[in-house]
């Protein structure tokens, strides 16, 4: 069974997000991140960056969610073996974690960056339900993370953008995130 590592309030819930979106059986193994507990030497073994989140499949140890959700959509998921959806997928899954969310989670860039992304975005999503068509992909639980944070936590008026608002209110009504992210 899939080990799952991770604390509250981290991004161990999109993990887990996509692992109740795929169906798949896990143990989630909460650690007590303001004790410190990411870094005592048990954990270190798994993640020797000492953060959160980490999976364990059998032997393999995986660190960081996008390599995680890359790792939890080519084992389990329902991927081709077309290059250019992987290309695609690794796109979404970067920009989430390296565009996107300090864009919207570090205040120095938010004004700056969010009107270039967001209205872009915005235009994306007015021609599909999703990303990448009409389907749930691991890109849209990595995408759709992080913009459903920025509304939980720092309650961004996303308003401007009609087409993103509503892909938000989409993805929120799916029992797999109502089960993980929208239960916190």
């Amino acid at each position: 069974m899939l080990k799952l590592y991770g604390g509250v309030r981290s991004r161990a819930s999109i993990v887990q997000w996509y692992l109740e979106e795929l169906g798949i059986s896990y143990e989630f193994v909460s650690l007590d991140l303001q004790a410190n507990e990411q870094q005592q030497p048990d954990y270190l073994a798994i993640n020797p960056m000492g953060k959160v989140p980490a999976l364990v499949d059998g032997e393999f140890k995986l660190w960081e969610s996008g390599a995680i959700l890359l790792y939890l959509a080519e084992m389990y998921g329902n991927l081709t073996n077309s290059p250019t959806e992987r290309a695609s997928l690794n796109q979404w899954i970067l920009f989430a974690n390296a565009t996107l969310g300090p864009s919207l989670f570090v205040e120095a860039s938010r004004e700056r960056e969010l009107p270039r992304l967001m209205p872009r975005l915005n235009q994306l999503l007015q021609k599909h339900a999703f990303l990448m068509g009409e389907e749930l992909t691991v890109a849209d639980v990595a995408v759709g993370a992080m913009l459903s944070y920025s509304s939980l936590m720092l309650k961004l008026d996303l308003s401007d953008y009609p087409a993103v608002v509503a892909y938000i209110k989409r993805l929120s009504e799916r029992p797999a995130f109502q089960k993980t992210i929208g239960s916190r």
